[in-house]
């Protein structure tokens, strides 16, 4: 018990301690931060980056509206395979309509969005 008191009045009193140091760090910290960003030289480069940022942006873009069904065939391979896996570990099986469900969803479909309902 003595130890314990003795850990909490050190850890107690080495964050105040702390606390009352980090402050004026921080202030100095702080200060040398705001005069870095508002330093010319740095605002250029800002400028430069948002410019091609703009520029190339949609090259970016259209990149990853290209890359998407790729991606989203292999996420999709890679969550059947998670749900057999689990499946077959915990010995649970797919509730009749989920695996339908989960086909429809894929295709930007909801569950009961099919012709006739």
């Amino acid at each position: 018990m003595r130890g314990r008191l003795m850990f909490l009045a050190g850890a107690t009193a080495g964050y105040v301690l702390g606390a009352k140091a980090g402050r004026g760090r921080y202030e100095q910290i702080k200060t040398q931060a705001d005069s870095l960003w508002h330093d010319p030289r740095v605002q250029e480069k800002v400028g430069q980056a948002q410019s091609f940022v703009a520029e190339t942006g949609g090259a970016v873009v259209d990149k990853a509206k290209e890359k998407a069904p790729e991606v989203q065939a292999k996420l999709g391979g890679a969550a059947d395979t998670a749900k057999a896996k689990v499946a077959d570990a915990t010995g649970a099986s797919s509730a009749p309509g989920e695996a339908k469900a989960d086909d429809d969803m894929r295709e930007g479909m909801t569950p009961h969005s099919e012709q006739g309902q």
